[in-house]
């Protein structure tokens, strides 16, 4: 078998970053999730609150808190997408709206004023291996009683256990311990998928876990949008199926992605 040279995700994204708006624009499942997730988060926000955004692509979510009058610091380790979030930040004028190129492995040197609000989105943190790395360094980053919301990719997603009856070898790929390889835009990297026990374990004693919700639990994935075009009356099934079932075990925690939220508690 012919070897692969790995290369670092933030290559991968910054080829990606200057059609990523358009190819969700275009995307109905996208936007019905990426709106799931913020009925999620805003249980939780509170006025004033200060956001910081891990792997915030080009900023969407971080342009969405700035207009409803949170301040974000949105933070990504690709080029490209700074590129995208530097244009959205200037564009638009919000002084609440600030960002900076940084990894999640680094975030500790952030110079900032505590936030109220950790967040990421859409499988970001799926390019870590350990997660204890960066919740390590929360505290030094959040004020008492702060909120982290991340919206991973765990090992089990049904959908893609279905797969399977097609003969494709992906079916699986989400079960391997050390991770699978990952193909973007012409490069290949390592994705790591984190069931809710090992994000819990990663958290420890000093943040208690408030909600997790399934993202695409029974409903077909972002990258299966075509089959929700074609059979519109089995995905509103399926949609409907999803909303009643992902609150509750296991769907919960086998899905496409899962939302977690935890509580810092000190």
């Amino acid at each position: 078998m012919k070897s692969i040279d790995l290369s670092s995700p933030a290559e991968a994204f910054s080829k990606q970053a200057p059609h990523f708006d358009a190819d969700e624009s275009s995307n109905s499942i996208l936007k019905e999730w990426r709106q799931q997730i913020y009925d999620h988060v805003d249980q939780y926000l509170k006025p004033g609150d200060r956001i910081l955004e891990l792997n915030a692509g080009t900023g969407i979510d971080a342009l969405r808190f700035a207009k409803n009058n949170y301040a974000v610091h949105a933070t990504d380790l690709s080029q490209g997408m700074i590129v995208e979030i530097e244009k959205k930040v200037i564009q638009h004028k919000l002084k609440q709206f600030t960002f900076e190129q940084c990894s999640f492995h680094k975030i500790d040197k952030i110079n900032s004023a505590k936030f109220d609000y950790v967040f990421s989105n859409f499988g970001g943190l799926n390019c870590c291996s350990d997660l204890t790395s960066v919740t390590k360094l929360l505290p030094g980053l959040i004020n008492p009683n702060s909120y982290v919301t991340w919206v991973i990719m765990p090992p089990i997603c049904l959908w893609e256990l279905l797969w399977v009856f097609k003969g494709k070898k992906a079916a699986f790929r989400r079960l391997k311990r050390n991770g699978t390889v990952a193909h973007l835009e012409g490069e290949y990297f390592k994705t790591y998928y984190h069931s809710l026990q090992n994000i819990k374990k990663s958290f420890g004693p000093k943040f208690k876990l408030i909600k997790t919700e399934g993202l695409g639990a029974l409903s077909p994935p972002p990258a299966s949008d075509s089959f929700a075009v074609k059979h519109k009356t089995i995905n509103r099934w399926l949609n409907y199926l999803d909303k009643k079932a992902r609150n509750s075990f296991p769907f919960n925690q086998w899905a496409d992605h899962i939302i977690v939220t935890f509580k810092y508690i000190g």
